[in-house]
């Protein structure tokens, strides 16, 4: 295993959620802001370390070592952290305590280093790291509220340590080595080193993962194992010279979120449930019942509007007409609707197209003449021949009105028939404005009569 792989990769992330995640963070809005949650939190916790972890590996004196193998030490310290999101924060942990390790004969033979040394006690006089937390996952158990939250963390940090080296496998009899007083690199100015520290520092890596169990608004028990990647040989000298030390720690605990207890924790914090969970908030509750006697009350509006006994469509609250028969059309009243009777454009009797018929003031063609000049355009194509087109109009208006809009008529149809293929040569359009009304303008029957554009071959 390349350990100082690892350490780099560890670092790397470290840097990543320090820098990235904490500014992105500060931008975020966590479902309001996180102004109304509870950020801050403090926890104590205590437990054992050993000199192997999972990933396996050897002790101080070559051997392949498991967790039965092993010596354990005690381990306590605490932890700040800045919950800057329900996904991630940002923790600071200072911890102290021992690790121990021994040459035994349970996976080969005892081997003493070169010093004669059987078993290593280090103590640990502390470490301090800052760690990415990120939140993994959370379970509520169908109440609504986060009550256990899985996390994993990767930091960077530096511990001062000291390793005693013993001739007995019991952490006894002599001492073969002691660094106690030792310790201490030269200092700027100084031809030789100042060898008179009783601590060494050297730089670590933490990668753990853990899992807390919310046991009040402002308690949470925290139970959590991490493994420890150091820069140095924290057994002192051993048996091979490239040996780069090690330790994992199991840890229990309890943190205890600073602020207001009306806020919520917002590593407990679920989002989702936060916008529908009406139950936890009394105002809420309340005003979630009105809303639903108001919607119960608008149901019985909507039915009475709906009811339509005879089906025609209009509700029996406007229906003037009641009691209309199935499938009669009715207006918006309720009330049976009468069409006029539609007027058939077809062939005279004397070879011409009866006349195109518009709308009062309109140039637009009606569909229902579309027949008619689709029979008229195949004549032409036909027969090569040509047409005329005379435009009129009814007498509202002012005589030049008439006139402009007698032609606009006639250029409306001579435009269906071109678009149908005939040559626009072989049509004439022309406007007369009020001029041969075949009906008297004093009535609306003949006014409609005079809007007008007749076919002439």
């Amino acid at each position: 295993m390349n350990y100082s792989t690892i350490k780099k990769t560890a670092v790397a992330a470290t840097l990543v959620a320090a820098l990235g995640f904490a500014g992105t963070a500060q931008a975020q809005q966590v479902f309001g802001g996180r102004s109304q949650y509870r950020t801050w939190s403090i926890g104590v916790q205590g437990g054992i370390t050993t000199p192997n972890n999972v990933i396996g590996g050897s002790n101080a004196f070559g051997q392949k070592v498991g967790y039965f193998q092993n010596k354990v030490g005690e381990y306590y310290g605490l932890t700040v952290r800045k919950q800057f999101s329900h996904l991630f924060g940002l923790e600071v942990e200072a911890n102290r305590g021992k690790i121990k390790t021994y040459n035994h004969d349970l996976s080969g033979p005892a081997t003493e280093n070169a010093l004669g040394a059987r078993s290593v006690e280090t103590s640990v006089n502390w470490a301090a790291s800052l760690n990415g937390v990120f939140q993994l996952g959370t379970i509520d158990f169908l109440r609504r509220e986060n009550a256990v939250n899985f996390y994993a963390k990767v930091g960077l940090g530096a511990m001062a340590f000291n390793p005693v080296q013993f001739a007995n496998n019991d952490f006894s009899g002599k001492e073969v080595y002691n660094g106690k007083g030792q310790w201490g690199d030269g200092i700027v100015g100084d031809r030789d080193p100042k060898r008179d520290r009783d601590n060494k520092l050297t730089a670590f890596v933490p990668v753990g993962v853990g899992a807390k169990f919310k046991l009040s608004e402002v308690v949470a028990l925290n139970l959590g194992y991490t493994m420890n990647f150091t820069d140095d040989q924290i057994y002192g000298p051993a048996r091979q010279n490239s040996y780069k030390g090690k330790f994992s720690s199991v840890m229990a605990g309890l943190e205890f979120t600073l602020g207001s207890k009306d806020k919520q924790n917002l590593t407990f914090a679920n989002p989702v449930a936060t916008l529908y969970d009406e139950l936890k908030d009394p105002s809420l509750r309340n005003e979630v019942e009105a809303l639903k006697q108001r919607v119960s009350t608008l149901e019985g509006t909507v039915n009475t509007l709906s009811a339509d006994a005879d089906g025609d469509g209009v509700s029996d609250k406007f229906d003037k007409c009641p009691g209309t028969p199935a499938g009669t059309p009715v207006d918006g009243s309720g009330c049976p609707i009468k069409f006029p009777e539609p007027v058939i454009e077809t062939v005279a009797s004397n070879g011409y197209y009866a006349p195109i018929q518009f709308e009062f003031d309109s140039s637009v063609l009606k569909t229902s003449s579309y027949s008619t000049l689709d029979k008229l355009a195949k004549e032409l194509r036909d027969n090569n021949s040509a047409v005329q087109l005379d435009g009129y109009a009814s007498a509202e208006g002012s005589d030049a009105y008439n006139m402009t809009l007698s032609k606009d008529r006639a250029n409306s149809v001579k435009q269906y028939l071109v678009n149908a293929g005939v040559s626009s040569s072989s049509i004439t359009a022309k406007g007369y404005g009020e001029k041969n009304p075949v009906a008297s303008n004093a009535t609306e029957e003949g006014r409609v009569q005079n809007r007008r554009v007749e076919i002439k071959k």
